[in-house]
């Protein structure tokens, strides 16, 4: 546990530091960032009472320093409300993989939550911002070109579907190591990968 809960916090310690730096910046890492990984990996590795509250109050810590420090927003806005949504149905994904994670499961678990959290995000955005139109185009809108004056809504799709599939095989495989860091036998599975 104590493992968990230091990658944990120097994910959610990342998160801060990448989105202070490159906020600006719609180039390079921009929305490369651990938010659904922390989500599943969290519920997967961490002890149950723990699972889901402590990655969603982290992540709850991180949008603070964030929207209260460096954007100057309010913490609670509309949108923010789906966004926890999305991290608490992917929370639960994590919960089905308790005490049988694998990586190649895992990574697809981390697939479904990037388009679970892509399409709830997306559509909380539509809902609230004034530069939709609340029509199935404005939707469509929403899901695909964003805002103009900003990169299309896939680039950052595709940014958080990368960070997404790497801090999810990172954490689960700082995790596997943990348990066999000395590099014993470990059986493999039918995917090739340690059991």
């Amino acid at each position: 546990m104590p493992a968990a809960i230091i990658l944990l916090l120097v994910i959610i310690l990342y998160r801060i530091v990448f989105g202070i730096v490159g906020s600006a910046d719609f180039g390079g890492l921009h929305n490369f960032a651990p938010v659904a990984a922390v989500a599943l990996c969290g519920a997967v590795y961490l002890p149950r009472r723990l699972a889901v509250a402590l990655p969603l109050v982290g992540l709850l810590v991180s949008d603070a320093v964030l929207n209260l420090v460096h954007y100057h927003l309010p913490l609670l806005t509309f949108e923010i409300l789906p966004r926890y949504a999305a991290l608490g149905i992917i929370s639960m994904i994590g919960m089905a993989f308790r005490g049988r994670a694998s990586l190649l499961p895992l990574l697809g678990a981390s697939l479904a939550g990037s388009v679970i959290f892509f399409v709830i995000t997306n559509t909380g955005s539509w809902i609230a911002a004034p530069e939709y139109a609340k029509t199935f185009a404005g939707w469509v809108q929403a899901l695909t070109t964003g805002v103009p004056g900003f990169p299309p809504t896939w680039w950052f799709y595709r940014q958080t579907l990368t960070g997404d599939l790497f801090f999810t095989a990172l954490f689960a495989g700082l995790m596997a190591w943990r348990t066999n860091p000395a590099g014993a036998a470990t059986p493999i599975d039918s995917h090739g990968f340690a059991q």
